[in-house]
């Protein structure tokens, strides 16, 4: 087609990004990290150029969370497998869609990853999951290059107007002649709900809070944050490895949304929790549910969904989840690296998947498919992202209808970052009745304005 785009120029951007606030999570907290932007000049076949941009932060003790490679070795490791990965594209000179191109070459990139971690000798392959966090900026760069240089937005080229191949291609023969604009929304969602981070070291009450946390006129508690934003969503982070801290903590939390947005005159509020793969097996996870339903049943009864709790390697024990599932909906995030892990995740009584596009922006396409078709429940996550990257996360958030909403932790972690960005893009960026407003979100490409 003559939409199709081919590389003309590619180029890797790192930044290193300072953490405002030390994020726990897991078995780890992050205090800095690198941020990685791909800018990428294209060409359709009309001869048309147009430039586009993906960004992702390359967040090691998430996707790569090896306890004996160091930090600076693994971010060393994701730096040079991304710059690996954009002389490797840039040397293709074949015309296509974004999607059928990320997947020409995805295997690739999984080789590329390999020869990378031989060559710094480490001692553990690259993960998938690094990888697919590595690509994923290269992947959103190419779908916004072949939205402007085809003055569309990227999300009116994903049906048979611009696209040679339907979904059989890649999700096989029950999605013959079906396209990925049959379940996307033709426009997006003015408003989306905001999901607020608690991390595992976050202060919850004023009274926790000391004059040096409070520096920069930002929130240093949870209480504050709901003062200023009136936010009602809210993914707490857990142990998984203690029942009593997690339980408490949870409680804890519902305890203070309520106080504090009852004073707004508002009565609702809705959780989510992430242990991030420390639970054991499902019956530990159970046995909190249980625990809290009698300690706190203001948490448990507000309780949307639990994500990841037990590890992301699905085939590696084979969990049945669905005694679990029939107490809240679980989903998976770590676990799902590809559309086959969907197919086990459902089989395992899996609620539905966590959907993050630091995995790739044609792969989520291509989970969003999936789980609709097979009724699953979805939300969408983020990487902390800032900047372009959270315009891109809420710009797809927008268009498909998660539950309840998006997560936007950046404004907590990294205010700061990308404030040109943030100037444009004010009211996506300004959280208001817990919300925020995606009309600047317009334009070709991913609606970046840039």
């Amino acid at each position: 087609m003559k939409t199709d785009i081919r590389i003309l120029k590619i180029e890797p951007i790192f930044k290193r990004e300072n953490f405002y606030t030390p994020l726990k999570f897991g078995s780890g907290v992050v205090k800095d990290i690198t941020s990685l932007k791909v800018r990428v000049k294209v060409e359709n076949g009309f001869g048309k150029v147009a430039e586009g941009w993906g960004n992702i932060l390359l967040s090691d003790l998430w996707a790569y969370p090896h306890p004996l490679i160091s930090h600076e070795k693994k971010d060393e490791a994701m730096q040079e497998s991304s710059r690996r990965f954009c002389r490797f594209i840039g040397d293709s000179q074949i015309f296509a869609h974004p999607l059928d191109f990320y997947f020409e070459v995805k295997d690739d990139f999984f080789k590329i990853s390999k020869e990378v971690g031989e060559d710094l000798k480490l001692t553990q392959k690259i993960p998938a999951l690094a990888t697919l966090v590595c690509a994923s900026p290269i992947d959103a760069a190419l779908h916004d290059a072949f939205g402007k240089v085809n003055k569309i937005s990227s999300y009116e080229g994903y049906g048979p107007d611009f696209m040679k191949y339907n979904l059989s291609k890649y999700l096989g023969k029950e999605f013959k002649g079906k396209y990925l604009s049959f379940y996307l929304k033709n426009n997006l969602e003015e408003k989306l709900p905001i999901f607020h981070l608690v991390g595992g070291v976050d202060k919850l009450e004023k009274e926790e809070v000391k004059d040096k946390d409070s520096q920069d006129n930002l929130p240093g508690s949870l209480e504050e944050w709901i003062e200023r934003e009136g936010i009602f969503c809210f993914k707490v982070k857990l142990r998984g490895n203690d029942i009593n801290w997690d339980v408490e903590r949870t409680k804890k939390v519902a305890q203070v949304a309520e106080k504090v947005l009852s004073k707004k005159g508002k009565d609702k509020f809705f959780l989510s929790v992430d242990s991030n793969e420390m639970c054991d097996n499902p019956e530990v996870v159970i046995e909190y549910l249980n625990r809290l339903r009698e300690v706190s049943p203001l948490a448990f009864e507000n309780l949307l969904y639990l994500e990841q709790p037990t590890e992301r390697n699905l085939a590696t024990h084979n969990f049945n989840m669905h005694k679990l599932a029939k107490i809240k909906p679980v989903l998976v995030d770590e676990g799902v690296t590809n559309a086959g892990d969907l197919d086990l995740a459902k089989k395992l009584g899996w609620s539905g998947v966590a959907l993050k596009t630091c995995k790739g922006h044609s792969a989520f396409l291509l989970y969003l498919a999936k789980v609709k078709e097979c009724k699953m429940l979805y939300s969408v996550q983020d990487l902390t992202n800032p900047g372009l990257s959270f315009i891109h996360s809420a710009g797809f958030a927008a268009r498909i209808s998660p539950l309840k909403g998006v997560e936007y932790n950046a404004r907590q972690y990294l205010p700061f970052a990308q404030k040109e960005i943030q100037k444009m893009h004010q009211p996506l960026f300004q959280v208001k009745n817990g919300e925020i407003s995606t009309g600047t979100i317009k334009g070709p490409g991913l609606g970046y304005g840039i």
